[in-house]
């Protein structure tokens, strides 16, 4: 018996044994299974940024850190400012296009970057973007993100939006007021004022940064320099009043964020002509036809050219800002929550501001006359643009190739495009409530089409030429490749 025990003992030992073994096996799987998927490797297009940060565990590491994740949120916060925006931007004297695009870019990294710590899958830009270094702003352990954003916007706007009128420019406090109220009865105190401490503190740092830009300071002081003389030669742009002065002339010189003028490449205009049957005169002609056409008829080619101007301070937003119009549109067609939005909006900011420091260089560099002045002196004295009845004088205030709009159109249309893809069947609403202009809403089938019919309004319009047009649109697609190029977001190996 004692040996059959000492037998019984020594096999049930010995089942203990594989037991552990086998429970320790399963252990050690089941903790490196864990550890793999809760470690999920990403590659982070910017690799310099660990690098340049000191950073060994990622940008967005999460360990560690309170508050809400940015991507359980909806667009709520950034869509009440960007309505605001439109709302008190074509109020904003001296600002367009320019000066706009570049708030529009200034005032979206800051709130990308107010956020950014609570978005998992997306990287700073900060040691990115050449000077743009962020200093410690303390912890994010207990932020409200949408309570950071509120105060973010509120005061990259008071900086950014220059010279409003004093009614409106209470309309930020209102809007500040209004959004803390709400987002403040949800959290306590502290979390409250270190939310929006840290807000003021990214918005800071960002309007220390585009002060840093010296060539754009002294020209939004000075937007129409009484020194600058534009050059003499056949064919060249020149300003005939007072109001007409260059607008912006030295803008070449500002800051890019993605791709700098001299990295764009250009396509010369036509040979400048006074012979009826040269392509310069012809598509002078094309104009002259086009523009009285739309208004004899008073038919769509009229409404397209209303619909896409955004000429006019004080009646609408600027032709960048349109684009803003419809990146929210799109953000909401979409669904994109709160990180989805402002990624959208950075990048829209930088391939707009980089497209008007490009168009800007090539037209004071190519110096194009307006339409109107070669009209009234080759084909019609009596000529009038379709944008006159709108505005005291015939024509932007700067030369014409590249279109400006143009320009605009595609840079963003090229955006939306990464982001959307191109058939989208979108219908923009930007001014469907206007009475003023023909701005019902219109329809497209697809992003390329409805940057291209931005582009070419500019013709029954009035004020470009198709080289123009045409030059813009490519070009502005060059640079929405480079901004695209641009990745922020961390992708999974």
């Amino acid at each position: 018996m004692k040996g059959c025990l000492g037998l019984a003992s020594t096999k049930i030992n010995g089942m203990r044994f594989n037991q552990i073994r086998l429970f320790a096996l399963l252990g050690m799987f089941f903790l490196l299974l864990q550890a793999c998927t809760k470690d999920e490797d990403f590659t982070v297009s910017e690799s310099n940024f660990n690098t340049a940060n000191g950073r060994t565990d990622g940008p967005n590491d999460r360990e560690g850190r309170g508050g809400n994740e940015v991507a359980v949120l909806g667009d709520d916060v950034p869509l009440q400012w960007m309505n605001l925006f439109l709302e008190l931007e074509r109020y904003a004297a001296g600002m367009r296009p320019n000066a706009s695009a570049r708030a529009i870019a200034y005032i979206n990294l800051a709130a990308y970057e107010t956020a950014v710590p609570g978005m998992r899958d997306f990287v700073s830009n900060s040691s990115l973007i050449p000077g743009f270094n962020l200093g410690d702003n303390g912890s994010q352990e207990n932020l409200d993100w949408e309570i950071a954003l509120n105060s973010c916007y509120a005061r990259a706007m008071r900086h950014f939006l220059l010279n409003l009128p004093a009614s409106r420019a209470t309309q930020i406090d209102e809007l500040e007021q209004t959004l803390e109220a709400q987002l403040g009865s949800k959290v306590d105190r502290r979390r409250l004022n270190e939310s929006k401490e840290w807000g003021l503190a990214i918005a800071g740092q960002v309007i220390d940064y585009s002060q840093s830009d010296a060539a754009a300071e002294q020209q939004i002081i000075e937007p129409q320099p009484l020194s600058y003389e534009p050059p003499v030669g056949d064919g060249f742009w020149t300003y005939s009043a007072e109001q007409e002065r260059a607008l912006f002339p030295y803008w070449e010189g500002v800051r890019t964020f993605v791709i700098t003028p001299d990295e764009t490449t250009t396509e010369a205009p036509l040979s400048y002509s006074e012979n009826p049957s040269s392509p310069y005169y012809q598509e002078m002609l094309e104009v002259y036809e086009d523009n009285n056409a739309a208004a004899d008829k008073d038919d769509e080619q009229l409404w397209i050219a209303e619909f896409w101007s955004d000429d006019v301070e004080n009646l609408t937003f600027s032709p960048p800002a349109r684009q803003v119009s419809i990146a929210k549109q799109l953000i909401s067609n979409f669904d994109m929550n709160l990180e989805e939005a402002l990624y959208l909006y950075v990048k829209l900011g930088f391939s707009l501001n980089d497209a008007a420091v490009a168009t800007w260089k090539y037209k004071y560099e190519y110096m194009v006359m307006r339409p109107n002045v070669f009209i009234h002196e080759f084909i019609d004295p009596n000529y009038q643009t379709n944008l006159y009845r709108l505005i005291p004088w015939p024509n932007p205030t700067f030369p014409s190739y590249p279109s400006g709009h143009s320009c605009f159109a595609s840079a963003a249309a090229g955006v939306f495009i990464d982001f959307f893809g191109n058939e989208t069947n979108f219908t923009d609403r930007s001014h469907e409530d206007r009475t003023e202009f023909r701005g019902a809403a219109r329809s497209f089938s697809t992003l390329e089409q409805l940057a291209a019919e931005n582009a070419f309004s500019r013709i029954p319009l009035g004020v470009h030429m198709r080289m123009d047009c045409t030059e813009g649109l490519r070009l502005g697609y060059e640079i929405a490749a480079a901004v695209n190029r641009y990745r922020l977001k961390r992708e999974r190996a």
